[in-house]
Order: C-alpha cells, then sequence, then structure tokens
C-alpha cells in the first residue's frame, strides 16, 4: 500500500481556503492541466511559499504514475504486483521536472525552519517532499528498501509537526501510512527497519488515517483512498465501497473510482 502526496494557495492559517485546494480536486479528477493552472498561479503569486512547490511536484508525480497506470487499485491490492523488480520506464523530462521541483521546494522550507523551527507549512512541505521521494523511488523506480529511509524522514517531520500543531490533521496521513507500512513488513525485516514514534500496527493506521478522512483538508480524498484500499486487503469490502462511492460522486473525472467500486461486487467477506 502506497501513498503518494500534495497543496493550497497563500494560505496564512491552516484552516484558510485557496485556488490551490482547487488544485487538488483537479489532481483527484485526473485533470492535471487543471491543476497545474492554480498551482502556477499561486507559485506566480507567493514565489516564496516552499508549499506551491510541493504541489506542482505533487501533479508531476501523479500525472505520471497515472501515465504508467500505477494509479490502478490492483496495484497496490496484489502483493506480487507491488514487489516486482521490473523498473518502469518513467519520462526523463518529468522525473527531471519532479527532483527539480522537490529541491526548490526543500530549499525554501529549510530557510523557513533555519528561523523558525515550528514553521507548520514548512514542516509539512519536507514530510510531502520525502514521502514524495519514496512513492517515486518505490513505485517506479522499484527500490522498495532504499524508499524506507525517504519515508522515514516523511514519517519524523509529521511527527515534528503535530507535536507542534496538533490540529494540522493532513499530517496524520503520513503516520497513518507510517504505521500500515510497519504493520506489513515480516517479522525479521522489523530488527532492520525502524521508525521514532512508530509501533506498525495496523489498527492504529486505520485510526489516523481516519481522522484525516473526517477532519483533512487537501489529503482528505486522498485518505479515503488508501483507507479503501486499506479495508479491501484486510477483508472489509463494504467499508471500502462506502468511501469509493464518496470518491466516484466527489471527483465524477476520475474513472477510477467507478472501476473499485465494480471490482468490489466479486469480493465476499471471508
Amino acid at each position: 500500500m502506497k501513498r503518494a502526496t500534495i497543496f493550497l494557495i497563500l494560505m496564512a492559517s491552516y484552516g484558510r481556503a485557496g485556488p490551490l485546494d482547487q488544485a487538488f480536486d483537479h489532481l483527484y479528477n485526473l485533470d492535471f492541466p487543471g491543476a497545474n493552472r492554480l498551482v502556477d498561479t499561486h507559485v506566480a503569486a507567493d514565489p516564496g511559499d516552499p508549499l506551491g512547490y510541493a504541489v506542482r511536484a505533487s501533479a508531476i508525480l501523479f500525472q505520471e504514475l497515472d501515465r504508467l497506470q500505477v494509479l490502478e487499485g490492483e496495484f497496490f491490492a496484489d502483493d506480487k504486483r507491488l514487489i516486482e523488480k521490473k523498473k518502469l520506464k518513467s519520462d526523463p523530462t518529468l522525473r527531471e521536472r519532479f527532483f527539480q521541483t522537490l529541491s526548490q521546494a526543500q530549499n525554501l522550507a529549510k530557510g523557513r525552519l533555519a528561523k523558525n523551527p515550528n514553521d507548520a507549512d514548512s514542516l509539512f512541505t519536507m514530510s510531502l517532499a520525502s514521502g514524495l521521494t519514496g512513492d517515486y523511488s518505490s513505485l517506479i523506480e522499484k527500490r522498495q528498501l532504499s524508499s524506507f529511509s525517504h519515508y522515514k524522514e516523511a514519517n519524523g517531520f509529521a511527527q515534528t509537526l503535530l507535536k507542534a500543531h496538533p490540529t494540522f490533521v493532513d499530517a496524520y496521513l503520513t503516520t497513518g501510512f507510517s504505521e500500515y507500512l510497519m504493520g506489513s513488513l515480516p517479522f525479521f525485516a522489523k530488527w532492520f527497519v525502524k521508525m521514532d514514534g512508530v509501533e506498525g500496527s495496523k489498527d492504529l493506521a486505520a485510526q489516523k488515517m481516519l481522522k484525516v478522512v473526517q477532519s483533512g483538508r487537501y489529503l482528505k480524498p486522498f485518505a479515503k483512498i488508501l483507507l479503501s484500499i486499506y479495508y479491501v486487503r484486510e477483508n472489509q469490502p463494504s467499508r471500502s465501497r462506502i468511501l469509493l462511492t464518496e470518491l466516484a460522486r466527489d471527483y465524477p473525472g476520475n474513472p477510477l473510482f467507478k472501476k473499485e467500486l465494480q471490482k468490489l461486487d466479486t469480493i465476499r467477506p471471508k
């Protein structure tokens, strides 16, 4: 189960809406040109905001994952496909843009954190950047082992963010994903892979993702996607159906949600 990750505009506080909120809607609808236009508007208006570049990198990664058909639900549900070693054929131009944009986001965030170590937007940006790097490494380059270091970094920034800003609910997506990731590892592998503050509990993972589903902002729909995958893998298709039905209703431009709903018709709880 992976996750991929994305952001907002002119954000003076976590609770204020802006054009990048709309960019998320376009991304979940697989409307990448629309999402990029909104991100460009934000970056032009506030080039010093690291979140704008984090969103741009997210849009690039989503576009590449969609092109490579990685966003198909069965990719996440089938362990054999998940551990395939065959590297996908990525677009070299998009790859270069992706990592350049991530570098811009991280440099701006680090500059702000040097002045204020508890800057919420910058901590969120750093968590996203590390998570996105892990996604690219694992999902496209098939470097599952090396991706753990990036996910570990993402979890660290998310933990720091939640300690300083407990109401920044979207950060629970990263900590919840970390719980699921550790909980899914074979027993022997847990001796070599450690994450601070992570128990490796799948139940706790679901609880944290549910927090984002209930009151998240940017990542609420993505939390629904991950939680629906979790429910399928944990043999609870009826719960997955509820989330996918909501996603199909809210994002009619994305055919994947309807496709996954159709697949659920063939699944019966054990």
